[in-house]
């Protein structure tokens, strides 16, 4: 794949990005550690305590007002549940006044859920922006296992989210008619309150909304979040301390701040109606100016590829990252699956090395031309002719989506390269074999002389997939020694990356 700039020089989708949101390190004064040692002793086991008691005295009042609730419906509202409805909220209020947050700074003015069924909130940053959560008792879209969760699940219940099955293939499809079923109830359920960056950030800067909030194409209201603190112990990122660091750094604060801004409601153009990823950048717009962020077109499909593990990691100005974003956008990615790979790789083998201008692309891909495609087939010109192999395009789509198993993307690419077979085994020529790695990887013009030769006893030319596999499975730093790219991350061997950072928003 070739790391060229776009047709219409759009240098920034393919450039190295000048912030990460997604790393969060927190660094202590010797004043500090001091602070935080005598309130670990002393402040820290009383707030721990008296927490998990407020938990405890919650739970019978949400677990009471669950009672004989229909899941597909709203009951009207008696007096019980009204009285539950306000205990929970005093007892949730008294929660975070025992984690520190002794008042919590309101701006602007909710709007009601008959005028607007969506709050969309930013930046999500932590496990404590469920603080506006349960001052206003709004559901929430959340994965299905938050349920099981003892006592928490019991009162996230309560405020009837909208549940996330990841074991359902359709379970994306189902969420977003759900939404939109809540959207149109004119006020009869709860608001949603809905985080459309997907994950946590470290606040740097606004990544890019996800559209499920915007497509039943109705009037939102943008809740913006700060954390004016000194020292930032909230931050809960896929890379900096992890969820048990947050809860005993933050709890041994004499105090935390939060201000919590509602901004005017905002209600799409009739244009916005019909493009949701508009209205949602748009919405994202108007929260990074009041949050005075800058906006990063990052998203957590490029998290992903930048904590992708094992042989074949991929580096942070791989041109895989601008990749992932227009096919995000052309709505591939979402739709990509095995057995669809496995025909396009069908289709792309019959072609062999027929070369395919952009008209041709398009008509290959059953797609109408936009200004994404054309950047799509521009990362993929390496002669600069106007003309791509589609294999290439194959192979890259299969190394985005399918992350944990770049072996079989790998193998994907041997079938469609192959000249013959030894053994039932796959056969390339060393330059396929470079053109391969470089497609998986998103780079261009590498070294790969060492793996070439540690894949072949004999110097013949001719590597098999199960040679490759064994070199690359054997001494897995072969690849990252090859790339001439700065920024290449170290490769790791273990299956998780993300040392229980947060993924439980992801499919908001």
């Amino acid at each position: 794949m070739k790391l060229t700039h776009g047709v219409d020089g759009d240098a920034s989708e393919l450039d190295p990005p000048s912030i990460n949101p997604f790393v969060h390190d927190v660094k202590f004064s010797l004043s500090d550690k001091i602070k935080i040692g005598l309130m670990s002793v002393t402040v820290f086991p009383v707030r721990v305590l008296l927490t998990a008691f407020v938990m405890l005295l919650a739970w019978p009042f949400a677990f009471a007002a669950s009672l004989g609730r229909s899941e597909g419906a709203v009951e009207p509202q008696s007096c019980w549940r009204r009285l539950v409805d306000v205990c929970l909220r005093v007892l949730m209020r008294s929660l975070w006044f025992c984690t520190g947050f002794h008042w919590v700074r309101v701006k602007g003015t909710p709007a009601p859920p008959s005028q607007v069924p969506i709050l969309t909130m930013a930046p999500h940053s932590t496990y404590f922006d469920a603080i506006p959560v349960t001052m206003t008792m709004s559901s929430i879209v959340t994965k299905l296992e938050s349920m099981s969760i003892p006592v928490w699940g019991t009162l996230i219940s309560y405020i009837r989210p909208v549940l996330v099955f990841r074991t359902d293939q359709d379970s994306r499809r189902k969420t977003v008619e759900e939404i939109k079923r809540r959207a149109h109830s004119s006020g009869q359920w709860p608001q949603i309150m809905i985080f459309p960056e997907g994950t946590c950030t470290n606040r740097s800067g606004v990544i890019r909304f996800k559209p499920g909030a915007f497509i039943p194409g109705l009037p939102v209201q943008p809740v913006v979040l700060r954390y004016p603190n000194k020292l930032d112990t909230v931050t809960w990122t896929w890379q900096g301390p992890g969820a048990a660091k947050i809860f005993w750094l933050t709890l041994c604060q004499l105090h935390n701040s939060i201000e919590i801004e509602y901004l005017p409601v905002y209600t799409p153009s009739e244009e916005e109606k019909s493009d949701p990823a508009l209205f949602a950048n748009n919405v994202r717009q108007v929260m990074a100016k009041a949050l005075q962020l800058p906006l990063t077109d990052l998203t957590l499909e490029d998290l992903q590829l930048s904590l992708s593990q094992g042989p074949l990691c991929i580096a942070r100005n791989s041109s895989l990252l601008a990749f992932n974003r227009h096919i995000c956008r052309l709505g591939l990615r979402a739709k990509t699956t095995d057995p669809e790979l496995a025909q396009q790789a069908s289709r792309a083998r019959k072609l062999w090395e027929d070369r395919l201008g952009l008209d041709d692309f398009a008509l290959h891909l059953g797609l109408p031309h936009s200004d994404t495609l054309s950047k799509i087939h521009k990362l993929f010109d390496k002669r600069g002719d106007g003309k791509i192999d589609v294999r290439q395009y194959v192979i890259a789509l299969s190394a985005v989506c399918r992350l944990s198993r770049p072996m079989a993307t790998l193998k994907l690419a041997f079938e469609m390269y192959e000249t013959h077979r030894e053994d039932e085994d796959s056969v390339l020529e060393d330059t396929d074999v470079v053109a391969v790695l470089e497609a998986m990887l998103g780079v261009s013009d590498q070294d790969f002389s060492e793996l070439l030769k540690a894949a072949q006893p004999e110097p013949t030319g001719k590597i098999t997939y199960g040679g490759l596999r064994g070199a690359l499975e054997q001494e897995p730093g072969l690849v990252r020694r090859g790339m001439r790219c700065p920024n290449t991350p170290p490769c790791h061997t273990s299956s998780n990356g993300s040392n229980g950072r947060p993924g439980h928003q992801k499919h908001d």
